[in-house]
């Protein structure tokens, strides 16, 4: 077979067969295709999109391209994927609360894609972290812990590791059929029990619309069942940032001060604890949601959600003391000062994917895959939709390397910010749960 035929075919809107898709995979592994072939590639099927077969035979053959994990835990292996967003942290506190309630969570995550952060780029900034741990520790962390989170190793699903870096510079994220098949071969390389996923939609998602978050929430339920990993997905809002940080040292600061009950930001609380209950109930951990809820939110305020935390950053190279002392371990930025609006008024609307794309140029994300990431940088106290915004209170708090970088970045954050005289009717945080 020749690679620039399979490409051809699918630019020109033919079926791929399983074959030929499994013939490029193994070149993504093997290096026998080139970037430039894959990214082809990868543009022919954002424009003309594949049939569920082939999205099933992708999956698949990224799945078997490494190593297939089988795990034996005295619980249920669980994970949770959220489709991506901005201030999106929530893997951090999610993944030692449902251990805290008996459930096991491998976690294979990814870096930042696009506009938005990556939960492996947010765990570099601790040092000492293990984002790519071998098989043998990450097996040990999960057993011993609760819960791991880590990046592909280069036994698991090394094909997407690829592929998923050339996406990133190629303008082709944001299509329906390559998220899927990228996260579910992740998945399903893990040996899961159940998987849950947190599909994002609105001005700071890949999926800028209700239907077309449905869409994808869709497809990789039906992919997902159809290859026999329990699966259901929940529709989130990302018309504003998640969370009130944006950027990879601060959004871990923001996690330990959630896990440890410094802060209580209600959007927060109330999509990770959902999320976190339907992995509950599809792992059979609790019979209802409102149990699940209650047992969840208790691991919060007892602070075993913390202490399971702690234990994990500490297992894969981490400090054994970083709950305690996160500040005094997480990079600073030299320059940290306050954006204030050209006018008060209420903020209306956001474009979220602006603001990711701020933290980015601010060097907090990638614009080529081999750039270096600032894990000090972003936003602080991010104001949200409904927020009044005035003299005396600011937009956000930016941090930079350097005043210019700072500059940039407020003029950036006041043009994705509209603001007028009334607070509009907020969206739903759950817009409608599949699966």
């Amino acid at each position: 077979m020749l690679p620039q035929e399979i490409i051809r075919k699918k630019r020109d809107g033919g079926r791929v067969s399983d074959e030929e898709i499994a013939f490029l995979v193994k070149g993504m592994t093997d290096g026998s295709v080139t970037e430039g072939q894959i990214a082809a590639f990868a543009m022919a099927v954002f424009f003309r999109k594949l049939e569920l077969s082939e999205r099933v035979a992708l999956t698949r053959a990224m799945r078997d391209s490494g190593t297939v994990l089988a795990w034996d835990l005295p619980g249920p292996a669980l994970d949770k994927h959220s489709s991506g967003g901005v201030g999106d942290d929530l893997s951090l506190m999610l993944a030692p609360m449902v251990a805290a309630c008996g459930g096991y969570v491998p976690m294979i995550s990814g870096r930042g894609l696009g506009h938005t952060g990556g939960t492996l780029d947010k765990l570099d900034a601790i040092p000492g972290y293990r984002t790519q741990p071998d098989n043998a520790l990450f097996a040990r962390v999960v057993r011993d812990v609760g819960c791991a989170v880590i990046g592909q190793t280069a036994d698991l699903a090394p094909a997407d590791k690829r592929f998923y870096a050339i996406r990133d510079v190629t303008g082709t994220v944001e299509s329906l059929d390559l998220i899927t098949a990228s996260i579910l071969s992740k998945k399903l390389a893990a040996g899961l029990d159940g998987l849950v996923l947190d599909v994002k939609w609105g001005s700071g998602a890949f999926m800028g619309t209700l239907p077309e978050a449905q869409a994808l929430a869709e497809s990789l339920v039906s992919v997902a069942n159809g290859a026999g990993l329990p699966t259901r997905a929940l529709v989130t809002d990302m018309n504003e940032p998640l969370a009130p940080s944006a950027g990879n040292a601060l959004e871990v600061a923001h996690a330990v001060d959630f896990l440890t009950r410094r802060r209580r930001d209600p959007r927060v609380e109330a999509i990770t604890v959902d999320l976190a209950a339907e992995m509950l109930l599809i792992g059979g951990l609790a019979a209802t949601r409102d149990e699940a809820r209650t047992r969840l939110t208790a691991t919060l305020d007892d602070g075993r959600a913390a202490e399971v935390f702690g234990r994990m950053v500490a297992a894969l190279g981490g400090p054994v003391d970083f709950v305690d002392k996160a500040p005094t371990y997480l990079q600073k930025s030299p320059v940290v000062r306050e954006v204030f609006a050209e006018a008060a008024g209420v903020v209306t609307a956001i474009d979220t994917r602006s603001v990711g794309l701020a933290v980015v140029e601010l060097g907090g994300g990638r614009a080529r895959a081999a750039d270096v990431i600032d894990p000090s940088v972003g936003f602080t106290a991010l104001a949200g939709i409904g927020q009044t915004i005035d003299g005396r209170t600011p937009l956000a708090v930016v941090h930079a390397a350097d005043e210019a970088a700072a500059t940039r970045a407020a003029d950036r954050l006041r043009a994705a910010y509209r603001l007028g005289d009334a607070a509009p009717l907020p969206h739903p945080l759950v817009a409608d749960r599949i699966g």
